[in-house]
């Protein structure tokens, strides 16, 4: 390996080195209790995916480098070299990883897999054997904050075409703007991802609340954060957050989009705004009578995927089912505790890499699909994109037979006009 790049990739690790994660490196008894935790492991039982065994790729390097043990006495604590075999078997175990936390809520020591992992990512990076296509989405939401003049036109445009659609949901009072944009001192700034699957709903019930809310030019999603580049992570939520600053808006909604959420309430630093998730939003709106929703008929049963980031990441778990508790008469839990719901298997970057993990992630999910198929509801709901991709992917594939769809559509749909 050329040594300037070791050096990197040593340096890498060093600046991670933070207590906590010293400790998480340093801890682990190999109880094995994170094995089944984890869907992966649960799915395919195999030794390679216990959430241990991912660690272990870091704790490697880490006493061969950081450790006296492993400078003199290698062998004795399994401690190896960073090579030029090093960036295929991270690559293994990184992206084998959803970053769900399961493990971490079930580990004695509460030691997060995630964490460890953001090392692997971070080494890829330096390698340049990160996955491609995650690079340039972030890249290209980047660019799209450094040259936002050129592309407002054709975003102004688009919007125009979808307005018909949010009326059709809720009828506006004269005078009113179906999808407003740059107003200053809204109550909320809606940030969307692309589509008018996360933009139509959300404006006919922000409409239907009577609320003082702009959309938002950016997309929520952050794939520096997929990638795990902290660098590219800030710059894209940056933009976000001085857009805010610009309009000077009292809140920013994220729509469903479990990592925009969590990148955005809990590694953005204070903010002179508040931040919720739009889920949090809507229960809100029901609370303080804002919105009233029509139940589906009594016989059509659903139930709900908790997307990880949102909820056992994110602590969003009582609002989801309070509103699904003034739509749906039959709702039927699939986990006693919904802070050890099973991941979708989609997250962390695998559902955006599309082809390249759907054999992954189909079987590693197995644990997901036979939840669901146990649940034997009709309708199965979710607060997140790629869960939403995923669940879709595993209702196909295992033929579980429920319709898979996003509360917000959920709540757009019964409301009362």
């Amino acid at each position: 390996m050329d040594p300037k790049l070791h050096q990197e990739m040593l340096k890498a690790i060093s600046d991670k080195l933070t207590g906590v994660m010293q400790m998480y490196l340093d801890t682990c008894s190999r109880c094995g209790i994170c094995a089944s935790a984890c869907h992966v492991y649960a799915s395919v039982p195999e030794f390679e995916n216990t959430p241990v065994y991912r660690a272990e790729s870091i704790r490697k390097i880490y006493k061969k480098y950081f450790k006296l043990q492993g400078k003199l006495l290698p062998m004795i604590g399994e401690a190896v070299d960073i090579d030029d075999n090093t960036a295929d078997m991270l690559k293994k175990t990184a992206y084998s990883c959803t970053g769900c936390r399961r493990c971490m809520v079930y580990c004695p020591f509460g030691i997060d897999t995630q964490q460890i992992m953001s090392i692997a990512k971070l080494l890829l990076i330096k390698a340049e054997s990160e996955p491609e296509i995650l690079s340039m989405l972030a890249d290209v939401s980047i660019s799209k904050g450094d040259s936002l003049d050129s592309v407002k036109e054709n975003f102004l445009k688009g919007l125009k075409k979808i307005e018909a659609d949010v009326v059709e949901k809720w009828k506006l009072e004269a005078g009113k703007v179906a999808i407003p944009t740059e107003v200053e001192n809204a109550d909320i700034l809606y940030v969307a991802l692309a589509g008018a699957h996360s933009i139509v709903p959300a404006a006919a019930i922000f409409n239907a609340a009577g609320e003082n809310w702009t959309l938002s030019f950016f997309e929520a999603v952050n794939f520096g954060a997929f990638v795990g580049d902290p660098s590219k992570t800030k710059l894209i939520l940056d933009r976000i957050i001085n857009e805010a600053i610009r309009l000077k808006v009292k809140e920013v909604c994220i729509c469903e989009c479990g990592t925009a959420y969590r990148v955005m309430a809990q590694l953005s630093g204070d903010k002179p705004f508040k931040v919720s998730s739009i889920t949090q939003v809507h229960a809100r709106y029901i609370r303080e009578g804002r919105i009233k929703l029509k139940p589906l008929p009594a016989d059509v049963s659903v139930t709900y995927h908790d997307p990880c980031q949102i909820a056992r990441n994110g602590g969003v778990i009582d609002e989801p089912r309070y509103i699904i508790g003034q739509i749906a008469k039959d709702y039927r839990e699939m986990s006693p505790d919904p802070k050890t719901n099973w991941c979708c298997g989609g997250g962390g970057g695998l559902v955006a890499l599309g082809d390249e993990t759907i054999d992954f992630r189909m079987k590693s999910s197995k644990v997901k699909a036979d939840q669901v198929k146990k649940s034997r509801a009709k309708i199965l709901i979710t607060a997140c994109e790629n869960c939403h991709t995923q669940l879709d992917n595993l209702n196909e594939h295992y033929k579980l037979g429920v319709e898979v769809k996003f509360l917000s559509s959920m709540v757009a749909d019964a409301l009362i006009k």
